[in-house]
C-alpha cells in the first residue's frame, strides 16, 4: 500500500539532482531500514548539538524525515511537508517563467 508520503516523494524526486534522486530511492526501500534508523537518529541527535560549529537545527528535520518511513504517525506531517515544498517549487518555478517572458 503507498502512503501519501511515497507519492509526494515520488512527485519530488525528478526536480532533485540525479545523485540526490538515486540516494533518496535506495534509502526508501525497505532493505535500507538498518541505515534510515541509525543514520535518523545520528541526525537528530546532532541536531541538539547545533550549539557545535559542525550541527545545525536543519539535522533534526532530516533525521526525522528517515525515521518517518518507518513510523506510521510521522508519515503524515512529513507527507504535508514535502507537498507543500512540491507545490512552492512548482509556483516558483511557474514564476520565474513568467518573469523571463517579460
Amino acid at each position: 500500500m503507498r502512503t501519501d508520503l511515497d507519492r509526494e516523494l515520488d512527485r519530488l524526486e525528478p526536480k532533485l539532482p540525479p545523485r540526490v534522486a538515486r540516494l533518496i530511492r535506495w534509502v526508501r526501500r525497505p532493505s535500507a531500514r538498518w541505515v534510515r534508523w541509525p543514520l535518523g537518529l545520528l541526525l537528530i541527535v546532532g541536531g541538539v548539538l547545533a550549539v557545535l560549529p559542525v550541527f545545525g537545527l536543519w539535522m533534526i528535520p532530516l533525521g526525522l524525515a528517515l525515521i518517518a518511513q518507518d513510523v506510521p504517525f510521522l508519515q503524515r506531517p512529513l507527507a504535508r511537508l514535502v507537498a507543500w515544498i512540491n507545490d512552492r517549487w512548482r509556483r516558483d518555478r511557474s514564476a520565474s517563467r513568467a518573469t523571463r517572458r517579460l
